[in-house]
């Protein structure tokens, strides 16, 4: 897999939410012609790209605005077990800080932080726009072990 592509309003609200979660903004550009109109069945596509990337350079966000035609609105924040793609889940170092910092940019706690048996603490927080995430911090594992894959 390459990205995961989400459709904003508000980019650069949206990058700087990202950006605090620990990703890296690896570019930005602007797309529009016959090419793009094909690939996505629209016609008069104009739409500014994001390209964000976790820290470990495995996986990206493709943050994108439509400016033509505009983007429209789903039903707000869908229940979790609505058909379709629900949720994007992290990996943190610290749930807690993470959190923290994240509210700072409109994060909101769905429910509360919970804890799978002694592996993991766990929630779920929405972003700008909607946005679901999970957050997952691994109990009893060093940072250090966790950036190398033990």
């Amino acid at each position: 897999m390459d990205n995961v592509s989400i459709v904003v309003e508000d980019l650069a609200a949206a990058i700087a939410f990202f950006l605090e979660l620990g990703m890296e903004l690896e570019g930005r550009t602007t797309v529009e012609g016959e090419w793009v109109d094909r690939i996505v069945g629209l016609d008069g596509v104009r739409s500014e790209i994001a390209m964000m990337r976790t820290p470990d350079g495995h996986s990206k966000l493709e943050l994108t605005k439509f400016h033509h035609p505009p983007a429209v609105d789903p039903a707000p924040n869908p229940a979790v077990n609505a058909l379709g793609i629900r949720r994007i889940m992290f990996a943190v170092d610290d749930l807690d800080d993470v959190l923290a910092r994240l509210s700072a940019h409109g994060a909101e706690l769905v429910d509360e932080v919970t804890q799978f048996e002694n592996i993991f603490r766990l929630c779920y927080v929405r972003g700008p726009e909607g946005i679901l995430l999970g957050l997952a911090e691994q109990l009893g594992v060093s940072a250090e072990a966790r950036s190398d894959g033990h």
